[in-house]
């Protein structure tokens, strides 16, 4: 057997682990001859692969980044103006590949899908920090970027005691508020703030009133795709050349400048931007991340393309690739973890937030 694997989108914790698990359970179980493919799906426009060694995967287990490069901007149906997914299928039967291994996200999948319609037999696997892929519980890199985010609120907890103030901590996320919820209900946030849920300023205001007679101080944790009522997200700035040119950031600085005029205290605002896709993967990641590269090396022993693998009530399964294909997965009102932290009295900064938003 001849295995390409590649890794697109954002790089995130976990992404070796997954190289890893594929490679070596391919060479040990099928004898397969690994074909790396560099930065993304930038290596097969750009003809830039290699092969891998049994040692050329060990020792990676532990390193945050990807040994392979990663890009998220060379869409082949649609590069530089131009699709060129014919020139990608032409190099993937030169090169005799017998399937290829894309490890991502939303972005990755649904390019994924489009490829394996022309004939490219393909298995996916599941990673973004953002933890917004349809049909599985979880993706590799969510967990260590939630892990960033809840030291980085213990943190600023700290000084937020000190002065007496109100401290805005902005997450990544995108159009799904997974990471600011789960850190923000491990750091104890006062205010949680998603992309599912627009927010009244006038219940933040509330919310850090009551905070104020009760701790002197607030968190808040907003995600960066949090927008208020009515309104419209940050954008940061817009890439033309991307597949997502939409880069959002600086919600934070919004919301401080609406709640500094509101409040009697200072208020400080905080972003963590790519601190919270770097560094070394969680034991619980590096465990997940090898757990689903050894299953999709199992479905590539057994022929089984066009799948992504995903975990569903604490299994691994596979799904097929158009059910993960140009979908994201946001946070529910009766997840339960949003439950809980609306019963611990957590603002999300919505009146009444079992009647608004996501089913």
């Amino acid at each position: 057997m001849r295995i390409g694997i590649l890794t697109g989108g954002g790089d995130c914790q976990g992404l070796n682990a997954a190289i890893r698990a594929v490679a070596k359970s391919l060479m040990l179980n099928n004898n397969a001859e690994i074909i790396g493919i560099e930065d993304g799906f930038d290596g097969l426009l750009k003809r830039k692969v290699r092969q891998l060694s049994y040692a050329d995967c060990s020792g990676i287990l532990s390193l945050g980044g990807t040994i392979l490069g990663t890009s998220n901007k060379a869409n082949p149906f649609d590069y530089q103006g131009k699709d060129c997914s014919a020139d990608v299928m032409s190099y993937y039967h030169e090169l005799g590949l017998d399937a290829v291994v894309m490890i991502g996200g939303d972005g990755t999948m649904s390019i994924a899908y489009e490829l394996s319609k022309l004939g490219m037999n393909i298995v996916g696997v599941p990673k973004t920090i953002d933890n917004d892929l349809m049909c599985t519980e979880r993706t590799f890199g969510f967990q260590t970027a939630v892990s960033i985010v809840t030291e980085a609120i213990d943190r600023l907890r700290t000084t937020g005691h000190s002065h007496k103030r109100v401290m805005i901590l902005e997450t990544m996320g995108r159009y799904a508020g997974w990471i600011a919820l789960h850190a923000g209900v491990a750091g104890g946030a006062d205010v949680i703030l998603i992309p599912e849920y627009p927010y009244n300023i006038d219940e933040i205001v509330s919310a850090c009133e009551l905070r104020a007679s009760e701790q002197h101080y607030s968190i808040i944790v907003v995600a960066e795709g949090a927008k208020p009522e009515n309104g419209t997200m940050a954008v940061q700035e817009t890439i033309a050349d991307s597949p997502d040119p939409i880069r959002l950031g600086g919600i934070s600085d919004v919301l401080k400048s609406q709640l500094e005029t509101r409040l009697n205290g200072e208020v400080r605002a905080t972003s963590l931007g790519h601190i919270q896709r770097g560094g070394s993967p969680t034991a619980n990641d590096r465990i997940f991340a090898t757990n689903v590269g050894a299953f999709a090396a199992k479905l590539i022993s057994e022929k089984l393309f066009g799948r992504v693998v995903v975990q569903q009530k604490n299994q691994l399964t596979s799904v097929p690739l158009e059910q993960v294909a140009n979908q994201t997965k946001g946070v529910a009102r009766d997840n339960i973890t949003l439950q809980s932290a609306l019963s611990l009295g957590i603002s999300f900064g919505v009146a009444n937030l079992e009647t608004t938003g996501q089913s």
